[in-house]
């Protein structure tokens, strides 16, 4: 893919940009705020993007200079920033991985490149998916925060069909940062699929919880479903 972009196509990314950057202060923070005094008066609560991670595992294929180097370049043509190497942080006789040994990549994002990484997942990269139907809100963690894997790194626009030698993935996590008590996880939850929604991430379950009528009811089931793994652990 060329890298040369007319005018029109940076000014356009830049509008973006500039859009998402302020979407969150100028939109969606008083809208939520507007929405629940008594959850979100103080403006610290109110869930915000804190950070975005990229990792990619390598393996064994670390040790290889060239696969590494390849690898390298990758990451920081798709991120913008360059990508520090992770090590094993113990030995494992049965995947022949010694103590530090070089075994995968792992970008951090902050601030504006943050921003910009974000602008080009939601309106370049998610288009490029083939038969693409859109995210599952069950990738969320207890912590509201979002992990969601592409497996090959063709789908980024920065990325040269010609020179991939081998298709590879990278996992991605939305970090969300919120004030809340640690034991609101179900708030947690709804903040984080209500802050993507804004930023017009295409979640295709997120009525999943439709057919409940009020919070309390969704805790219940959150609640059997704890008790129940809690169950099949003490079984084992």
């Amino acid at each position: 893919m060329s890298t040369n972009h007319s005018i029109e196509e940076v000014s356009e990314v830049n509008y973006l940009l500039e859009n998402i950057k302020k979407e969150y202060i100028e939109g969606i923070a008083p809208i939520l705020k507007k929405n629940d005094l008594t959850l979100f008066g103080n403006p610290h609560k109110i869930p915000k993007l804190k950070k975005i991670q990229i990792n990619r595992g390598l393996g064994l294929a670390a040790q290889n200079t060239n696969i590494l180097k390849k690898n390298i370049q990758e990451f920081t043509s798709i991120t913008g920033q360059k990508p520090i190497i992770t090590r094993a942080k113990k030995s494992i006789a049965g995947f022949k991985i010694r103590e530090d040994m070089e075994i995968g990549l792992t970008v951090t994002l902050r601030g504006k490149k943050m921003y910009a990484f974000l602008t080009k997942l939601i309106f370049f990269t998610f288009p490029q998916i083939r038969d693409f139907r859109g995210l599952s809100v069950r990738s969320f963690d207890k912590a509201g925060n979002y992990t969601l894997g592409f497996k090959e790194q063709l789908v980024f626009p920065e990325i040269d069909y010609d020179d991939v030698e081998q298709t590879q993935g990278l996992n991605i996590t939305i970090v969300l940062s919120s004030s809340l008590p640690k034991t609101n996880t179900l708030f947690k939850l709804l903040n984080g699929i209500i802050l993507l929604k804004f930023f017009r991430f295409p979640l295709n379950d997120y009525g999943y919880y439709e057919k409940y009528s009020s919070l309390p009811e969704i805790s219940k089931v959150w609640d059997r479903k704890k008790h129940l793994r809690r169950k099949r652990w003490s079984q084992e």
